[in-house]
């Protein structure tokens, strides 16, 4: 896959699993009694640490497999099966319990550290981001491909930045229902993501077998 194809393939991917719609409710929840200027630095804060960790793993993520003695294709059979679930949630408006619950976020919202717990992590870098960018990582044909990884982890929370910065506006304008959409319709893309993630590590572990 040429340099261009896979930036896409890798925003496209990041960008549906973090889903900055999904994210914006529970962050308009969450933020609804503060001020914008407060709103704002809650916004900075968790996208700034949630990006780290992404950043983190898609460095760290080789030296994790080998660690563990787990093989990409290995991971990418368990990855899909998770994302699968995600994307299920994500299809029928539920809050995805590999993330985080509605208890979780109930008693979130008398908590002054709500930009790292619940908002950056899991809400942005769950297992599922995790997964997705140690997969997108492992799967580099060489550090341009590596490069172009971190780029588009690094253009995803530019995203999700500027999605939370105008939060109030942007559900203001298309509200729950329109979001509740546009959760579901990624939540589609994700669950085809998904398979594809589970049918290629398969498919590469019965021809490595075979070999």
């Amino acid at each position: 896959m040429d340099l261009l194809s896979y930036f896409i393939y890798s925003l496209v991917s990041l960008f549906v699993i973090v889903s900055p719609i999904g994210v914006l409710i529970t962050f308009i929840s969450l933020t609804s009694n503060m001020t914008l200027q407060e709103k704002n630095h809650i916004a900075k804060r968790a996208v700034v640490l949630a990006c780290v960790i992404a950043l983190f793993f898609a460095v760290t993520g080789d030296s994790i497999l080998d660690f563990f003695g787990i093989g990409v294709d290995t991971l990418r059979v368990a990855g899909g099966i998770l994302l699968f679930k995600i994307a299920f949630d994500m299809m029928l408006a539920h809050v995805s319990r590999e993330s985080i619950t509605e208890g979780e976020i109930s008693e979130s919202m008398d908590r002054e550290d709500i930009w790292i717990f619940p908002i950056a992590m899991p809400m942005m870098t769950g297992p599922g981001t995790i997964t997705t960018v140690i997969l997108l990582s492992g799967s580099s044909e060489s550090i341009l491909h590596q490069m172009v990884v971190i780029l588009a982890i690094l253009l995803t929370f530019v995203i999700c930045l500027f999605t939370l910065y105008f939060s109030r506006r942007i559900y203001k304008f298309i509200g729950y229902s329109g979001t509740l959409v546009v959760s579901r319709l990624l939540g589609l893309f994700l669950a085809a993501l998904a398979v594809d993630f589970i049918t290629k590590g398969v498919w590469n572990i019965y021809t490595g077998f075979l070999l």
